[in-house]
């Protein structure tokens, strides 16, 4: 789309309103909204944003920050009213100098996009993201309420936010996503919206737009969407499974007719690189404290460094679609991590697998679960981190990590999620309240 395909746009469906987004690499969506009037500055990439005041970006001395939209990303927002047109662009960070901001997530995809692209390789992403819909009480705050008992795949009456979610599927839709299925997942209030793969850039930028899509239409239905990975203890938390695939020339190159399990060489390689790096990166996959409460035994979370191609209880799996279908499903990421960051990082540690000719460790297709914890430990299959302290700790270790996010980024992420672990370990819950307070 061009520049003046974009302003005739907006003449003509009477948009008044343009929001800039962009996004912080603790995964929040930011924006600045301009009038109409004002759309051929931000065209010329003129609006500025005072970037001191956005949690690690700059120091209050150095703190103009220039919004580049990327006009391949101009879009209606279709939950507003006739009488109310709003549209976004997604933006990149630059600094005044015109150089991209080192700070900024969607620069740091970008840059491991190239890399891919002077490979031959196109990274082709579907992420598959659960939430929560949660009633609000009477003065509109969230509570932990669904008044749902629903399962896989029920339907309404019993299903709730069955309405909810279809408004949202609608909204998507006329956005340009393509929605390939939408139901209820096994939790109370918790639902699951797919939609069509797409290039790495493309995915994350829909990723942050679902989020917010999710967001503002469960309010209009007087509800409250969360992605916060596990919001009710004893049931099920909610991920972000990511399925990854390579292309080149048009053709899959994780799939091979004549290989083992019909994958290639490639394929398995860029399998031994995630895993060689996972520990690393689980700080930006599982970002929350609140992360490690899904990554538990018992509810299809993974726990462990594994794959296969049977069983459900491993980190990737391998579905059974060959051909342009074959890909990779790592099943460790939650909707709360910074899509930019995690993208980037996954592609990385794939393409190092790859360069580097690596093998992955033997299948498991046994229920990681029921495994005596000797037979693991004789078997080589090592845990995830268990806490966000030690995730941070590990992407510490990592050097591909910490290269691939750059010094300011893995300082300032490091520092913030350390902050966040302290403030946690402090607290006392209810927890230790109601089992200690009496006893002890």
């Amino acid at each position: 789309m061009t520049k003046e395909e974009i302003k005739q746009i907006i003449q003509e469906e009477r948009i008044r309103f343009i929001r800039l987004q962009f996004t912080d690499f603790f995964g929040q969506l930011k924006n600045i909204a301009i009038n109409a009037s004002q759309i051929d500055r931000a065209l010329k990439n003129q609006v500025t944003v005072d970037g001191s005041s956005i949690e690690g970006f700059l120091r209050l001395e150095e703190s103009d920050m220039m919004l580049h939209p990327d006009l391949s990303t101009f879009a209606r927002l279709p939950w507003h009213g006739h009488e109310e047109h709003e549209a976004r662009l997604i933006c990149d960070v630059y600094t005044p100098d015109g150089q991209p901001f080192k700070g900024d997530p969607r620069h740091i995809l970008k840059q491991v996009i190239q890399e891919a692209d002077e490979m031959g390789y196109t990274f082709n992403v579907g992420p598959e993201c659960e939430f929560f819909l949660f009633h609000t009480d009477e003065n509109g705050h969230p509570t932990t309420h669904t008044n749902d008992e629903a399962g896989y795949f029920d339907l309404g009456p019993i299903d709730r936010g069955e309405i909810a979610r279809r408004d949202i599927c609608l909204a998507l839709e006329d956005m340009g996503f393509q929605i390939e299925a939408s139901h209820h997942e096994s939790a109370p209030g918790q639902h699951e919206i797919d939609f069509k793969y797409a290039s790495a850039l493309k995915t994350a930028d829909n990723i942050m737009t679902f989020k917010l899509a999710v967001k503002t239409i469960a309010q209009k239905h007087k509800l409250h969407a969360t992605f916060m990975p596990k919001p009710l203890y004893g049931v099920a938390g909610s991920g972000m499974h990511t399925n990854m695939s390579l292309f080149k020339d048009g053709k899959n190159l994780f799939h091979d007719p004549l290989g083992e399990k019909e994958l290639s060489g490639e394929a398995y390689s860029f399998i031994a690189g995630l895993l060689n790096h996972i520990s690393g990166m689980t700080a930006v996959l599982n970002p929350l404290v609140n992360s490690y409460k899904r990554l538990v035994p018992g509810y299809e979370a993974p726990c462990y460094k594994s794959w296969s191609a049977r069983n459900r209880s491993v980190l990737i799996r391998i579905p059974s679609a060959r051909g342009r279908g074959t890909r990779l499903e790592l099943r460790s990421p939650d909707p709360s991590c910074n899509p930019y960051l995690a993208l980037a990082l996954l592609l990385k540690a794939g393409l190092s697998g790859i360069k580097q000719g690596l093998t992955p460790p033997p299948e498991i297709a046994e229920n990681i679960y029921l495994m005596p914890q000797s037979e693991r430990e004789a078997r080589g299959i090592e845990a995830l981190p268990a806490n966000l302290s030690e995730a941070i700790a590990c992407m510490q270790q990592d050097d591909l990590v910490c290269q691939t996010l750059g010094d300011h980024i893995t300082g300032y992420y490091a520092c913030g999620k350390l902050k966040e672990w302290e403030d946690y370990r402090q607290r006392v819950s209810q927890w230790e309240i109601d089992n200690y307070l009496v006893l002890y």
